[in-house]
Parts: C-alpha cells; structure tokens; sequence
C-alpha cells in the first residue's frame, strides 16, 4: 500500500457537479491498494495516517504533532495511480494493483476504521471520476508505503 499524504488548510472531492466531502485544516491521503494488501495492511497503513507527525508546534516550528493531536480532519481518496510502476517506457504498469473487486471494500474498512478511531473523517468515492481541490499547507507531503504481513 502507498499513501501521498499532504497536510492542508482545507480540501474537497466532487464527483459529477456535487461536493461529496470537504475538509478543513487536516492531511488529504491518496491512497494506492495493491495486490497484496489485505485489511490488516490497510489498518496498519491508517494507524500511520493518523499518528504520523506534520504539524509543528508553535514553540519550535518542529514537526511535532499528528492529525489527532490537533484535532485536524481526514480526507481519504482512493487512487490505483499511485502503485503504478513508471520505471521502464513512457507508459504506466499496473500490474500490482489491486483489482477493483478486492480494493473497493478494502478501502472501505480503512474510511470505516477511521472514522471509528478520528471523528473528523471524509472520503472520495471509490472507481467514480473526481475532481480534487485543495489547499496545501507548507507544502508538506510525504509518500508513506507498507509492506505486506
């Protein structure tokens, strides 16, 4: 699994002409399921999400502080781009995707186990056009991966 997770001032998703979340001052997470990612994967990746530390604190303008600590939103969006292998040609593999039928309730877990441990959780719609909007903070972004149990 392979997260781009940016902290943001606020971001949204629309899907055909409707917002269907919007979040303020938190991390907007694109999420890539591949092949071998299983639940327990998925759920190791979001306790990740959720502790990682990009917000700095006042006193030293280190990074000191996570999504929870500040009481900051989540935005999950679902993107197979991101397990996409770009190192040969001009076009992209994604062969160690995970099929549509094996990601979409896997990405539904993560937003379910989300929003069961951060209140302040939205999400893109899984395989459905979106449009992006955000707000970068810093810019601060990080490429989190996992490794298969």
């Amino acid at each position: 699994m392979i997260a781009l997770l940016q902290r943001v001032r606020r971001a949204s998703v629309t899907v055909e002409n409707h917002t269907i979340a919007a979040i303020g001052l938190g991390v907007l997470v694109f999420v890539g399921i591949e092949k071998t990612d299983d639940r327990r994967s998925c759920r190791r990746m979001l306790e990740r999400i959720l502790a990682y530390r990009v917000f700095a604190s006042s006193e030293n303008q280190q990074m000191n502080h996570s999504v929870v600590d500040v009481d900051g939103d989540v935005l999950l969006v679902p993107q197979f781009t991101l397990v996409a292998n770009t190192n040969k040609g001009t076009r992209a593999s994604f062969s160690s995707a995970c099929p549509p039928a094996q990601a979409a309730p896997l990405f539904a877990s993560m937003v379910a186990d989300c929003h069961s441990l951060h209140h302040k959780t939205a999400a893109g719609r899984f395989a459905a056009a979106m449009q992006i909007e955000s707000l970068n903070d810093g810019p601060v972004n990080f490429i989190l991966r996992s490794s298969p149990s």
